[in-house]
């Protein structure tokens, strides 16, 4: 693991976080987000896990979209239990896993209204089970719910690294930076030193357009943030993505030599880097 990575908490900053997630995982935690639904991050998260497990990389994939899961069918999968029977202990967080193109998936619910709404004593549990089950992997990996919601705050708050995903529109680079500020000001209220997330532009026209939107972005997280979020990668608009979505299966679990695949490959092997170190 990167000595260098990982949250500074001011343990004098009494309340500032549940005790359960002040304790680090036994591996790197690494969230993939987004301000705005349907940025691609889902199949971002997916694909990257499966790049990593090609690589020999023992990863654990988790849905962190609670209530509204959808994780599962990137890979054609219908789970028999669910973070849904973990919360309501029917079961071990262990005994959710599902193993899928060389990874372990942990898949959430889907149409759970109990489950959208914040419950930091969930959270709690969640990262207990998750101590129990890290030791087996190099990774652990998680693909949040869209938006500022309070899971998505103090989880990104707790990672060694955040991917912050967006799109050229107005709109997905208003949410992006929109969470940049949420994530910022939960940090100051409960005086945490977190990570500034990267971004990846997805469904960008040219690498030149991806970098615009990035520099833009860190521009005014410079500017209003005093944040400098750095651009991890970018992702071209890519029928193979959209065919590979439709089929349930990653991208990048059969060979492919498009130009979203290169990108996808080339993300991952940073992703690597960073949490796992230089060596990596």
């Amino acid at each position: 693991m990167n000595p260098t990575l990982g949250l500074a908490f001011n343990q004098q900053a009494g309340g500032a976080l549940p005790e359960p997630l002040r304790q680090r995982l036994a591996a790197p935690f690494a969230l993939v987000t987004g301000g705005k639904g349907g940025v691609g991050k889902t199949s971002v998260a997916a694909n990257l896990a499966v790049a990593l497990g090609r690589r020999g990389r023992r990863v654990l994939l988790c849905d962190f979209d609670f209530a509204l899961s959808n994780l599962h069918l990137s890979f054609g999968l219908e789970p028999e239990r669910t973070l849904e029977d973990f919360f309501a202990g029917r079961c071990s967080l262990a005994q959710c896993l599902l193993e899928s193109d060389g990874i372990a998936l942990l898949p959430a619910a889907s149409g759970a209204a109990e489950l959208a709404r914040p419950d930091s004593a969930r959270r709690a549990g969640l990262w207990r089970g998750l101590r129990e089950v890290s030791a087996r992997f190099d990774l652990v990996l998680a693909d949040s719910a869209a938006g500022i919601g309070p899971d998505v705050l103090a989880f990104a708050a707790v990672a060694d690294y955040v991917l912050l995903v967006t799109q050229p529109d107005p709109a997905a680079m208003a949410d992006a930076y929109g969470l940049l500020k949420g994530l910022s000001q939960f940090a100051a209220e409960r005086r945490l030193e977190v990570p500034t997330p990267e971004l990846l532009v997805n469904a960008a026209a040219s690498p030149q357009a991806a970098q615009a939107v990035a520099e833009r972005l860190a521009s005014v997280a410079q500017r209003f943030l005093s944040r400098s979020p750095r651009m991890a990668g970018w992702l071209p608009r890519s029928r193979e993505l959209h065919t590979s979505a439709l089929a349930q299966r990653p991208l990048l679990a059969q060979p492919s030599e498009c130009l979203a695949a290169g990108a996808l490959e080339r993300l991952a092997q940073h992703l690597e880097r960073v949490t796992l170190g230089p060596e990596a």
